[in-house]
């Protein structure tokens, strides 16, 4: 009953609205926020992992906590975390980090307790809905539905792993971000030592 009930206030606090909106953008590689005391893996300790920003307490208080510690910034960077502002049912905020840059209004994003409680969704679709096209509003991938969800969640901007006034340095998310592709390539047969290897010449069709 605890974990029934943990789960319900998880889902509260942390899932965004389920509903249609738009053609998917981009699918998870797995279907999965704020706070760091549950059962559950928050987004929380996903973040800081992933990203290397050593921030603690919920996900509401890092953007106000990064300032004079981290740089900070409206625009998307890889490895940056992006920090959402509480909003409909959820009262703890999310934090999410950019694993890749797709163009000026569309990102990739990891994270955990989106979508269902306590899972992790990498490289995600998380678009930018803000008239002004500043990364203020986005409408971030859902699970459930296989689709954006419809909620326009408010962003209050994205924290760098760099000092303040310094630029943020390469960061090492690129693993994650690069495509999931089966590359075939034509390889010159080779001679296989049929007495050191005979399992492999088998495979290999040469025994």
């Amino acid at each position: 009953m605890r974990a029934i009930a943990t789960a319900l206030i998880l889902g509260l606090f942390c899932a965004p609205a389920a509903a249609l909106a738009r053609p998917a953008i981009a699918a998870p590689e797995a279907l999965g926020g704020g706070s760091e005391t549950t059962n559950y893996l928050q987004c929380v300790p996903f973040a800081r992992t992933l990203s290397g920003i050593h921030l603690y307490g919920d996900a509401l208080t890092w953007w106000n906590q990064a300032e004079g510690r981290y740089a900070r910034g409206h625009v998307p960077k890889v490895g940056a975390v992006m920090a959402l502002r509480p909003h409909n049912n959820s009262v703890l905020g999310h934090v999410a980090t950019v694993s890749r840059v797709i163009d000026t209004r569309t990102i990739l994003i990891s994270h955990a307790n989106w979508s269902n409680p306590g899972q992790i969704e990498r490289n995600v679709t998380a678009v930018d809905v803000s008239p002004a096209n500043d990364w203020s509003e986005v409408r971030v991938w859902y699970g459930p539905v296989q689709n954006l969800g419809a909620s326009r969640w408010p962003v209050a901007g994205f924290i760098y792993n760099a000092k303040p006034g310094q630029e943020p340095r390469a960061a090492k998310l690129a693993r994650d971000a690069r495509p999931r592709t089966l590359v075939l390539r034509t390889l010159a047969p080779r001679k296989v030592d049929r007495r050191k290897d005979p399992i492999g010449a088998i495979i290999a069709g040469s025994y």
